[in-house]
């Protein structure tokens, strides 16, 4: 693990790296994903349950376009 003065290094380098505008935008990009992460752990993001219409085997087909036989294609 590092100690006092290593992080202090680190940190000084993440900053030299992305600068202190990004950092923020580092740091939430981070939080969400860290989230979206746990609850897909705990079970919370079923795509089953959002779906419950693909599981019925029935799949919508749209209506076919009719073709005409005039001959007027230009």
């Amino acid at each position: 693990m590092p100690g006092g003065w290593e992080i202090w290094i680190i940190l000084g380098v993440v900053i030299l790296i992305f600068g202190p505008t990004q950092i923020p935008k580092l740091a939430k990009m981070l939080g969400k994903s860290a989230k979206s992460l746990k609850e897909g752990l705990d079970g919370k993001l079923d795509d089953e349950d959002e779906k419950p219409a693909a599981k019925s085997g029935v799949v919508e087909v749209p209506p076919a376009e009719k073709k005409s036989d005039s001959g007027d294609d230009a």
